[in-house]
């Protein structure tokens, strides 16, 4: 697997954790179907999923980890 590969397997690995822990959504893959495909979430676990992928970010740039 080449350097791009990794990097995107593990962005597509950190979204998909953000996903699960704070908006309760099992997986980011699309499944074809409105009810798997689209979900009611609240602000706060919105808020709670963007600050989880701000410290990622910010984590990466410091050279931490994710």
């Amino acid at each position: 697997m080449n350097k791009a590969t990794q990097r995107n397997t593990d962005l597509d690995e950190l979204f998909a954790a953000i996903a699960r822990e704070n908006l309760d959504i099992e997986t980011l893959e699309t499944r074809r179907s409105d009810s798997l495909d689209f979900h009611d979430v609240s602000v706060w676990s919105v808020r709670a999923a963007l600050d989880a992928a701000y410290r990622a970010g910010l984590a990466a740039a410091k050279g931490g980890k994710r």
